[in-house]
């Protein structure tokens, strides 16, 4: 028996038409699967990255290479958009990267402590819920 969809939270940031990158709260549906839970669609994309960096990790504006899921494994991230609004991803948070062009964002440790990811590449040309 398949149970009701229910929906896994993501972070968003995007290039909005001003050319700065913008904070959006998105939910990706998962449905019930019977005894192995409960999974999204498959969105297509590439293969996976994983990546490690210092507790002095500090980047300033940049664009993401690739639109992409940032999985936090372990530590935390600060991400700052142009209008200085930040938001703190945590160990289990989801970004999905989409400002691929324009400003970008910011991106720095938290409270000194390194920090491993799982980057998560998804082709161009997928639609998400």
């Amino acid at each position: 028996m398949h149970g009701r969809a229910t929906l896994m939270k993501v972070v968003r940031v995007y290039t909005g038409d001003d050319g700065e990158s913008h904070f959006e709260d998105v939910d990706i549906p998962v449905e019930g699967q019977g005894g192995i839970g409960k999974l999204s669609k498959l969105i297509r994309g590439p293969g996976v990255l994983f990546r490690e960096v210092d507790g002095d990790y500090d980047l300033d504006f940049h664009t993401a290479p690739r639109r992409q899921f940032v999985v936090n494994l372990r530590g935390s991230v600060e991400i700052t958009i142009g209008s200085g609004e930040t938001r703190r991803l945590d160990s289990g948070d989801i970004l999905l990267a989409e400002d691929t062009t324009g400003h970008g964002h910011k991106s720095r440790a938290v409270d000194g402590q390194p920090r491993t990811c799982l980057f998560v590449p998804i082709d161009a040309d997928v639609t998400l819920p």
